[in-house]
């Protein structure tokens, strides 16, 4: 029987792809491929995050406040490995946060917009006790 198994890819269409993949290879630190994205080995977070590392596919209600102050129906969530650097990173590159990062059981959170204004959700995962 078949499964899915995972989150293949996040394809989306704005005025100038070029321009905002190196937005995020400046900002975030992506790596760009020769087909103008970023790979995400699964392999790596497994390695730094063995149980906490997922991929969470999830409808919100519409009207929801949470993708906020985007105006776009989606939210990106990235997983990173150390958000008090990624912090300085963004602080260094002049990058305003959305709110304050919060801590939970299941990971450290802080948000920003990208230059297509999508947010975005950097996500720390914590690894479960």
């Amino acid at each position: 029987m078949a499964n899915v198994i995972g989150v293949g890819g996040v394809f989306f269409q704005c005025v100038d792809p070029d321009g905002l993949m190196a937005w995020y290879k400046d900002v975030l630190g992506l790596t760009i491929n020769d087909y103008g994205g970023a790979d995400f080995v699964h392999a790596d977070s497994a390695r730094a995050f063995p149980m906490g590392a997922r991929t969470i596919f999830s409808g919100f209600k519409s009207g929801t406040d949470y993708f906020k102050p985007s105006s776009h129906p989606f939210m990106i969530n990235l997983m990173i490995d150390d958000m008090e650097s990624m912090l300085a990173r963004l602080a260094d590159k002049g990058i305003a946060l959305e709110g304050e990062p919060q801590d939970f059981d299941y990971g450290r959170f802080a948000w920003i917009m990208d230059p297509n204004g999508v947010k975005i959700e950097l996500w720390q995962p914590i690894e479960p006790t």
